[in-house]
This record gives structure tokens, C-alpha cells and sequence, in this order.
């Protein structure tokens, strides 16, 4: 059988990789069908490096006539619904890349239209293949851990100094990026969240916009998140932390997993700390607590083209997608309740959502953007909307 035929929409950082990836061979069911880019001096480098491959400066064209299976759409935040949606019109199977979108509101109409295609879609949540987070999911699915109490998560390795700020003009701008740490760096560890521990009920927040940079969004979050099963987590993150944190910590009845320096430690009781609160006598009594150092896989120096393969494999031959496309919506609530708790010192009900209120009050923060009168020091060849 002749391999899927893939349209790359955006030959910025990310397209770049995911065209690498496909002319590596690491895709073994997908090659490198067409490229597009608004740019020209993109499809100058893309004929380059691909002089066989289609080229094109508008993604309708591409959709028409590149004779495409599968694209992806690897352009800035805001305009992942719109291309997505217009691939699907002409037929097309679709991933697009994180984060689904900036705005809730637009990601419901997008998934509605994938909906409506009867295509594939797909998102390019690369970190899902992590064997740490898969084993994580596992236990918490399957009882191991019993009831979480709480979660803490602290990812504030995410260093990025002004000079990177300053590097295109669509950086760190309502107006053109929609965010700042949580719609940039943050998304695969929202998406992890919600995909390991469910999606939370409730979230208030603190974050701070500018605090370390000359910039009009956040770069710094803390974010209190509850269960109505009585489970809480903290999240924590931040661009103005060297050298920073990655560390994830579970408490369960069954002790706690810490997962930090490529390390997944398991704390295990012998028995649930609520099975041992039930007999135990002892004023300072503590269950038998065992220190066990779970074994994982490194994770994959190829993980976007572990996400391709497995999209080939659902097109061919039925495989469950990894990352469905609908899931995107999932972290980005959370990523859209964090700050609109911010905005308005509420408590945010995650599960009924005001899609419509965040947007009205995003469409504030873009009418007062100073995106436009940004200065760009250093011209960087990335506008896909990657780290």
C-alpha cells in the first residue's frame, strides 16, 4: 500500500520538525506530501531542502490541490480553528498542533466541524507516548494508588529571558499570541493534567502579568485547582525562574509518587493511610512505608512522529488514537479558567464554563494590545507558535 501523503500548513519551527521527521523516515506509513507557508523566504528554504515536494503560499491551494491525505496546521495559536476547519471542508483528515486554540468558544465550533467531516483529527500531544505520564494514568486508573488527595505540580523550567520576548512580533502579545506561559510552553503539561487526573471542578488562581518581563501577559501562575471527590491540586509555573523546577508530586491513600530528574519514585504503604487510620492506636502511628523507584523508558527523541505514526495507523487500520483532536478543548478550559480567575478574583466553575464571557473579556485584553507597536530586536525564522 503507498504511504499517507501529509501537508504541512506552517514551515516554521515545528513544521520544519515534522517535515524532518517525514523525509527521515521515522513516519513509516506517511510521507511528505506538500508545504505551505505564507512566507516566501519559508518556501525558498522549503524548495531547498525539498525540491520534489509541492509548494504553496496559501493553505486553501494546498487543500485543493496538493493531493494530501493528512495535513497538519502548525501556525500561530489563534488560527489553528480556522485552517483546521477549512481542511476539513475539502475533505481532510487533520492534527493540528497544541494548543487546539486560544478561546474555548472557537475550539467548540472547530470540534463541531470535525464532528460534522466525519474525518480523523487528531492533536499533536507528543508527550501522551512519555512512559512516566502513561504509567502515572495507568496506576491512577487502575486503583493502585487509591483515592488522590492531592496534586502539586511545579514546572517553572520554562527560562525564557526578554532577548526571546523580544524575538518576533506575535511573541507574548494578547493580540497575536493569546497568552503567555500557559498558551506557549504550557499546554502538553495542562493536557498530561487533565489526561492523567481528569479535569478539575473548580480553579482559582494567582497570576501576575509582566512581572519579570516587558511584556503584556503572564509569566508567572499559581493556580488552586478542586475535585468534587475531595481531590485539590497546585499548579505552578513560571518564564522567570533560572535554573527552575519539574517536579510532580501525587498524595494518595497508598503514599505518593515524585516524579522530578528523569525519576519516578513510589512511596507505597503497605496499606491505605484510610485503612490504617481505622485500626491504628498509636498517637504518632505511620503506616509501613516502602521507597520504590518505579523503572520507565527514556522518553523518545521522536515523540511528534510517534503521534504521526499512530494517526497513520488509525487511518489504516482502526488503531485508537493517542491524542484525539476533541481532547484538545480539555486543557485549554483550564488554561482559559486560570485566567479568568485572574481577571475577575472568582473562583471559575470549570465544568459549566462561560465560553462566551472569557471571549468577550479576551476581546478586551486584544483591543488594548500593544502587539502592533512591538519592536523586533532579533528577527528569529519561527512563526508556528512553538516553545
Amino acid at each position: 500500500m503507498s504511504k499517507l501523503k501529509m501537508g504541512i500548513i506552517g514551515f516554521g519551527n515545528m513544521g520544519t520538525t515534522h517535515a524532518n521527521n517525514l523525509t527521515k523516515g521515522r513516519v513509516k506509513d506517511m510521507e511528505l506530501g506538500a508545504i505551505c507557508d505564507i512566507d516566501p523566504a519559508r518556501l525558498e528554504a522549503a524548495k531547498e531542502l525539498y525540491p520534489d515536494v509541492p509548494r504553496f503560499d496559501n493553505a486553501e491551494e494546498l487543500y485543493k490541490n496538493g493531493g494530501c491525505d493528512v495535513v497538519i496546521v502548525a501556525i500561530p495559536h489563534y488560527d489553528h480553528p480556522k485552517y483546521v476547519e477549512m481542511a476539513f471542508s475539502y475533505g481532510l483528515n487533520v492534527i493540528t498542533e497544541k494548543p487546539a486554540g486560544v478561546y474555548t468558544k472557537q475550539v467548540i465550533e472547530m470540534n463541531e466541524a470535525a464532528k460534522k467531516s466525519g474525518k480523523l483529527f487528531g492533536i499533536m500531544y507528543n508527550q501522551r507516548t512519555t512512559d512516566t505520564y502513561k504509567k502515572i494514568k495507568k496506576m491512577v486508573e487502575d486503583g493502585t494508588l487509591g483515592h488522590i488527595k492531592r496534586i502539586q505540580w511545579t514546572i517553572t523550567d520554562w527560562y525564557r529571558p526578554q532577548a526571546y520576548h523580544d524575538s518576533a512580533s506575535w511573541r507574548s502579545s494578547w493580540a497575536k499570541e493569546g497568552g503567555g506561559t500557559l498558551i506557549n510552553q504550557n499546554p502538553h503539561q495542562l493536557d498530561l493534567w487533565q489526561w492523567m487526573f481528569g479535569m478539575p471542578d473548580r480553579i482559582s488562581s494567582h497570576v501576575s502579568y509582566g512581572k519579570y518581563y516587558n511584556i503584556e501577559v503572564e509569566d508567572d501562575v499559581t493556580a488552586y485547582m478542586e475535585y468534587d471527590n475531595g481531590t485539590t491540586g497546585v499548579y505552578i509555573t513560571s518564564t522567570g525562574e533560572a535554573p527552575g523546577t519539574n517536579r510532580l508530586e501525587i498524595a494518595c491513600d497508598m503514599g505518593k509518587i515524585v516524579v522530578e530528574n528523569d525519576k519516578m519514585i513510589f512511596w507505597r504503604n503497605t496499606v491505605s493511610e484510610r485503612e490504617f487510620n481505622k485500626t491504628n492506636t498509636k498517637i504518632f502511628g505511620l503506616p509501613e512505608c516502602w521507597k520504590c523507584e518505579i523503572p520507565t523508558k527514556p522518553a523518545s527523541r521522536t515523540p511528534h512522529a510517534l503521534i504521526m505514526q499512530n494517526f497513520a495507523e488509525s487511518l489504516l487500520n482502526g488503531t485508537p488514537l493517542i491524542a484525539p483532536g476533541y481532547e484538545g478543548i480539555n486543557g485549554l478550559t483550564i488554561s482559559n479558567a486560570i485566567h479568568l480567575s485572574s481577571w475577575t478574583g472568582e473562583t471559575v466553575d470549570v465544568k459549566n464554563f462561560p465560553h462566551e464571557r472569557f471571549y468577550e473579556l479576551l476581546k478586551e485584553k486584544i483591543a488594548n494590545s500593544n502587539a502592533d507597536k512591538k519592536v523586533v530586536k532579533k528577527q528569529v525564522a519561527d512563526t508556528s507558535g512553538s516553545y
